[in-house]
């Protein structure tokens, strides 16, 4: 079974519009109103009428109905509002790493714990990536990600610009979703709240459970922080390679982001475009011969 397939949520199976109704109403009070009234028992209001970007990028308020406390960050598995159990294969075969640390495990070959420039360059092109990208991308990601790890074993800079697997939390960078705390683990919430901010809402209010290149980049940018260049740009090539490796028509589907985010996807896309089918996502960029989902080369660039 794919580690993508996801099992509804009981409460889900049970009444398949139990979830929505709740957020349906609260939608429909925001149309009347012109923002949230009062949600909280408390009364706290969740907008600032002064500060317009509050009423701009709402935060989802309805994740803990579909998963338990999910403000709490999570250590070995990366669960949504649709899989709820994250990817139970992948999670549990690496249930002893965080999710951060199943993010890189795919490019230690060796699961010797340590990520060589070979091992990035070598999981680049099982991904379909040509020369010129895994050039490219060994060299910044080795260049800027190898040095956070090294330091929290020794003072010396790695001659060889290894990544390690034990220490992979130093390198979490500014400007970013949230989604990774500053341990490595996962937040259900801060993942929630990327779609909910960012992404077009469907006549009812509900956000799309797929983001457009456009929306991508009004992520990026609205995750910048004050003087935090390295995290502006580390962001952005982040995204951008998510986009060339899972986008379909123009979008990115929530959940292959969230099984990029733990890894899952790239065990799976590995083993697609080992076969005939190959892996039906992404541009494609001729590494193994696909141009987008289909074999046009009898070579790899």
């Amino acid at each position: 079974m794919l580690t993508g397939m996801c099992a509804a949520p009981a409460s889900l199976k049970a009444s398949s519009t139990l979830l929505p109704v709740s957020f349906f109403t609260l939608i429909d009070s925001i149309r009347r109103n012109g923002m949230i009234s009062e949600p909280l028992r408390s009364g706290h209001a969740l907008e600032a009428p002064r500060a317009p970007v509050t009423q701009k990028r709402r935060n989802r308020i309805d994740t803990d109905k579909v998963i338990e406390r999910p403000y709490l960050p999570r250590a070995s598995v990366a669960p949504s509002a649709e899989c709820p159990d994250g990817s139970k294969h992948h999670s549990q075969k690496y249930r002893d790493y965080s999710v951060m640390q199943q993010h890189c495990i795919y490019w230690d070959g060796d699961s010797d714990g340590v990520i060589w420039p070979l091992d990035t360059w070598r999981g680049f092109r099982d991904l379909g990536f040509n020369l010129l990208f895994c050039f490219l991308a060994t060299i910044v990601i080795h260049a800027t990600l190898s040095l956070p790890t090294r330091l929290a074993m020794s003072y010396i800079p790695d001659p060889f610009l290894r990544i390690y697997i034990e220490t992979i939390h130093a390198n979490k960078h500014g400007s970013d979703s949230g989604a990774f705390d500053t341990e490595g683990r996962f937040v259900p919430c801060k993942f929630e709240d990327m779609w909910t901010k960012y992404t077009a809402t469907n006549p009812r209010g509900i956000p799309r459970t797929s983001m457009n290149l456009y929306e991508l980049w009004l992520f990026t940018r609205g995750n910048r922080l004050a003087m935090d260049l390295f995290g502006w740009v580390a962001g952005f090539l982040e995204w951008v390679a998510t986009f060339l490796l899972v986008q379909q028509d123009g979008m990115v589907d929530k959940e292959d982001v969230r099984r990029v985010l733990d890894g899952s996807l790239f065990f799976e896309i590995r083993l697609a475009r080992k076969s005939d089918q190959g892996w039906n996502k992404g541009w494609g960029l001729g590494g193994d011969g696909f141009i987008g989902g289909e074999r046009l080369l009898p070579f790899g660039l």
